[in-house]
């Protein structure tokens, strides 16, 4: 008790840095791309700040400057020149992600580690993450299933290291998982979406992948966000069939989850600083109402402290210059 015990002699110089419980390096961090079909110059994206839409030429030059950066992963979305009901141009061998993957691969080889986020909402002419009964307005489940595991087997072809779906349709690792295996691929690991929550803080991202949706929303796929235990009864299903790594998204609203998860799962843990939390933090710093940098540390290592083994975040290459 005091006058005993006094904390504040630990926060003294580097001692407070040598009790630091949580540390964030730049090998905690995995910076996303946008590539899209539909231009031939960078774009940068207006509710985000420093983050551009690229064509396929200007890939290989990002990819480079975030390997320079010591970033050891990238996530690649995709936005198609032709989208349709059935989103067919997520699964065609010379499609955007798959034709990124391979210039970024024959780049960098194993330089960088490179997933690709696996969902139909950028690719379907309704925006939606799956096939549509147009008379009922409904996402139907198991028909999406099987374009789920031809879109993983061509990204697979193309060279990704990783798969990461993120549609929240019942079953989907399970079914990526057995495509991937019946084609010989049975060493790509799956980093599921295991909880992703129906969140507005998805609203930037909306503009930079273009999958707005035409009609109704995405609430009967993706989770409530007032609950908590049926985030860990999802990710019990994913672990069954077969989830390598397992995500939450998004991530600061949603720190108990991430601790959660990690506890009682004890896997590799992911989490997703979702476009709407790099955004805020953007705004806020132009204002002047933050300290742009001090705001992102505090916000990636409160991900850390909450149990998430890496990040994906679009401030990946502020934090790892912050870092160097």
């Amino acid at each position: 008790m005091f006058p005993e015990v006094r904390l504040r002699r630990l926060r003294k110089g580097k001692i407070r840095d040598l009790i630091r419980e949580t540390t964030l390096s730049v090998n905690d961090l995995v910076m996303p791309i946008f590539v899209n079909e539909n231009i031939d110059s960078p774009v940068e994206i207006s509710s985000m700040p420093g983050i551009y839409n690229l064509p396929l030429s200007g890939v290989a030059k990002e990819a480079k400057e975030i390997a320079d950066l010591g970033i050891p992963a990238v996530i690649i979305f995709g936005v198609p020149a032709h989208k349709d009901a059935e989103g067919s141009s997520s699964y065609g061998e010379a499609d955007i992600v798959q034709e990124a993957v391979r210039r970024i691969k024959a780049e960098f080889g194993d330089r960088l580690v490179v997933i690709t986020d696996l969902c139909m909402c950028e690719y379907t002419s309704h925006g939606h993450c799956g096939i549509i009964d147009f008379e009922t307005k409904e996402v139907l489940n198991d028909p999406t299933l099987e374009v789920l595991g031809k879109i993983a087997v061509s990204h697979a072809r193309a060279g990704a290291d990783m798969i990461a779906p993120s549609g929240m349709m019942d079953g989907m690792v399970d079914a990526i998982r057995q495509a991937l295996d019946f084609s010989g691929f049975e060493n790509i690991p799956i980093m599921s979406y295991a909880a992703k929550y129906h969140s507005c803080f998805y609203g930037p991202f909306r503009e930079a992948a273009e999958s707005g949706y035409s009609f109704g929303d995405r609430s009967t796929y993706q989770m409530d966000p007032a609950n908590s235990d049926e985030a860990l009864r999802e990710v019990t299903l994913d672990v069954a069939e077969g989830a390598d790594i397992l995500m939450v998204k998004p991530a600061l609203p949603y720190l108990d989850i991430v601790y959660r998860v990690k506890t009682e799962f004890d896997m590799p843990t992911a989490a997703y600083n979702v476009s709407g939390e790099y955004s805020m933090v953007k705004a806020a710093a132009a204002n002047g109402w933050l300290d742009e940098k001090k705001a992102i540390y505090e916000s990636l290592i409160s991900i850390k402290r909450a149990g998430a083994d890496f990040i994906i975040t679009y401030f990946a290459k502020d934090a790892a210059r912050m870092l160097m």
